[in-house]
């Protein structure tokens, strides 16, 4: 972006976006050297560009839930994963939760055979701190492509790319060539950070502590006394011959920052270390750990453990490979990144959204830019509005107040503005005097006169903080207009008997679309509180002329809900306001459940076909979406019986089974039998019909020891 005068150019590293306007809330010019690296003792800092904290959205009050499934409660706006370079999905890679920045091409091509689906800011398991509804979800600077067959996941946010979008994307999706333009200065801060961090003025930071590769772990030692604790690591971490170890922290005050630098151009973590459970050490150092690989082109971090902490990946020609179950921590990477899982074992890997809210370092100079911004809202409810347009002037002839005409006026910056949700306008420019000038008011608002707000001093002292100045709209008036009943009747749907106890919310038509939209970035209107019919089976609701839907959200007892639960549209015009308009909706009593059905197993020797007892088998029910049985990990199908051992007739049943598809296991063989090579069978399909059917499935084994266990 060019601001005044000369090609002044500015970063946007920690913003917002909504819609075509940028929230900015921190910047600094991107000619700015980084590097002048200070030493260890400097003053403490956040990332660059403030990046690592919550950004509202809705920020939890302290900590980050732990992972968990439950309903989203907290938004968060930040930046969670950064991507220099291109951000590939591939094999059963699932989800990336939170905001994602790629400035090259996000491509996703998983495996044949596995599920196709890749959820992008809002994950079915993980924090559930999602960015808010309408912003902004996936940004590329590049294409958008999903294969065939497969689905990017958005849902309620948007997806905006620079140059072209293939495949199903399930989201909005937003063409704009300027995509990825305010954040690719963050590249070059990123990588000066890194380097920064690791190396100050060209040497090796001086470390507070030490780590210790040996015993199956690798132990960091901190000094028990330093509140930025830090470690040079010249190794990879994992076992020497490759395999898994332990990470473990000792010596770290509470409250204390960690510093990993990881030195060398190729480096590997292979570790089971960092679980779902909130109370381990490393969950419990999470947010104040940063791993930091400043120089390597190829970082890869793989094992069975939810790994824990933010990564920084300083080399913009790295490529860093991530297998792990979960990533739980902020991720910045200047290179490239490839979203996998290993060869062997199951798939499901994500990342999860937690901030970084560590004291780093400082990498930064003083910032010769700032954040002036207008906050937009209603004179008399203080609610914020969108829809406001405002121009943004620079204070250049010397005459106080704005000049906007004449020989010589003030000087006009950048595009203009609207408001979105927020209510707010915000650019990122040099130090100066600066006037905000509505030319629009929001719709049903009067324009304020004066319409200038200002002025406001940025300052080299207030620049990291911006400043902002209020403006207020006041309601037009309006014609006073008639109300007039809207009104559901609930029924029984054989009967035709009224139906107590059903609950339904009012919508009024307000986006101008056909239908309504309870969702996206401009749903329709919710009118009052969500009302329950009472005896006569009536909701009713006075209300202004207009378009409106009832929509039925709770069943009365022992009815199902009907879908599509909404009725209308319902037309209240100026001239019936005194008859009102209804709807009439129907419920049918829910069905009585299927019948469950059953699985025996029948266990006969090879040769023979006489029938085995005491072979043993657990019962497992598919429930992941993954083709095949999965046993263990994050997302393992269900185990539905632990065991049951064959009878003298070589028989094993599992009773009243819910229909699906199952798996028999073979955990014990007879005594003198061998475990069979494939000792998963399935899978066997279960129905409930009438009448129930017993699945049989007939399996051997061969003679050839003693007992046979696990």
């Amino acid at each position: 972006m060019t601001l005044v005068g000369a090609d002044v150019r500015v970063t946007f590293p920690s913003l917002v976006r909504t819609g075509t306007r940028y929230l900015c809330l921190l910047g600094v010019v991107a000619g700015t050297s980084l590097s002048a690296l200070p030493l260890a003792e400097a003053a403490a800092k956040p990332l660059p560009g403030g990046l690592g904290p919550c950004v509202p959205g809705n920020c939890p009050d302290g900590d980050y839930p732990p992972i968990n499934n439950g309903g989203i409660k907290y938004r968060d706006n930040g930046i969670n994963i950064y991507v220099g370079g291109d951000f590939l999905v591939r094999e059963k890679a699932s989800e990336a939760e939170g905001r994602v920045v790629v400035l090259g091409d996000f491509d996703q091509d998983k495996a044949a055979g596995v599920s196709g689906v890749y959820n992008v800011g809002e994950a079915g398991v993980g924090s559930r701190v999602a960015p808010p509804k309408g912003a902004d979800w996936l940004t590329a600077g590049g294409n958008v492509t999903v294969g065939s067959g497969e689905r990017l996941l958005a849902e309620d946010g948007v997806v905006r790319y620079a140059e072209d979008a293939d495949g199903t994307i399930l989201a909005t999706k937003r063409k704009d060539p300027d995509a990825a333009k305010p954040y690719i200065p963050l590249r070059d801060e990123l990588t000066a950070a890194s380097q920064c961090y690791a190396h100050p003025e060209g040497g090796t930071r001086t470390p507070t502590g030490t780590a210790v590769h040996a015993g199956g772990e690798t132990l960091f030692r901190g000094d028990n006394t330093s509140m930025l604790q830090v470690f040079n690591v010249d190794f990879d971490l994992m076992g020497g011959s490759g395999g898994q170890e332990g990470i473990r922290f000792e010596g770290i005050p509470d409250g204390a920052t960690i510093l990993v630098n990881i030195l060398g151009s190729k480096r590997t973590i292979n570790t089971y270390s960092g679980t779902i459970d909130d109370s381990s050490q490393l969950n419990k150092l999470r947010s104040r750990l940063l791993w930091n690989f400043p120089d390597a082109t190829s970082v890869e971090v793989k094992g069975t453990g939810q790994f824990q902490g933010s990564v920084l990946v300083g080399n913009q020609a790295s490529m860093t490979t991530v297998s792990v179950p979960g990533m739980n921590g902020r991720f910045f990477t200047t290179g490239s990144l490839t979203h996998t899982s290993s060869a062997s074992g199951g798939g499901g890997q994500e990342f999860h959204n937690y901030p970084f809210l560590g004291d780093l370092p400082d990498c930064a100079t003083t910032p010769a830019t700032g954040e002036v911004k207008v906050v937009k809202t209603d004179e008399d409810g203080g609610e914020p509005l969108k829809g406001a347009e405002f121009e943004l002037w620079r204070e250049s002839n010397g005459v106080d107040g704005l000049q906007t005409g004449g020989d010589d006026p003030d000087t006009k910056v950048g595009d203009d503005c609207v408001t979105e949700a927020q209510g707010e306008c915000a650019q990122t420019v040099p130090l100066g005097t600066y006037y905000w000038r509505e030319t629009k008011a929001p719709k049903g608002y009067e324009r304020p006169t004066p319409n200038v707000f200002g002025p406001l001093e940025l300052t080299g002292a207030n620049a990291s903080e911006g400043v902002s100045v209020p403006a207020t709209n006041r309601k037009k008036e309006e014609p006073s207009v008639k109300e007039g009943p809207v009104t559901v009747h609930k029924k029984d749907q054989d009967t035709g008997k009224p139906l107590p106890g059903a609950v339904f919310q009012l919508w009024r038509e307000t986006n101008g679309t056909p239908g309504l939209q309870r969702g996206g970035a401009d749903p329709d209107t919710a009118q009052g509180s969500p009302c329950t019919t009472n005896a006569k089976g009536a909701c009713r609701e006075t209300v202004k002329p207009g378009t409106y839907y009832w929509v039925e959200t709770k069943a009365p007892n022992g009815y199902e809900l009907p879908d599509p639960a909404v009725f209308g549209p319902l037309v209240l015009t100026g001239s019936d306001v005194a008859l009102g308009a209804s709807v009439e909706a129907l419920n049918r009593k829910e069905r009585q459940p299927d019948v469950r059905g059953s699985l025996t197993v029948v266990k006969k020797d090879g040769k023979t076909g006489r029938p085995l007892a005491g072979a043993v088998f657990q019962l497992w029910r598919e429930s992941n979406g993954t083709a095949g049985l999965q046993t263990s990990g994050a997302r393992r199908d269900t185990l539905a019986d632990r065991g049951c051992a064959t009878d003298g007739r070589g028989r094993c049943a599992f009773q009243g089974l819910t229909p699906g598809s199952y798996y028999l296991r073979e955990t014990a063989v007879p005594d003198g039998y061998v475990m069979p090579a494939k000792r998963v069978s399935g899978p066997h399909k279960v129905t409930g019909h009438k009448p129930a059917k017993d699945v049989t499935v007939t399996l051997t084994n061969q003679r050839g020891g003693g007992k046979k266990g696990k």
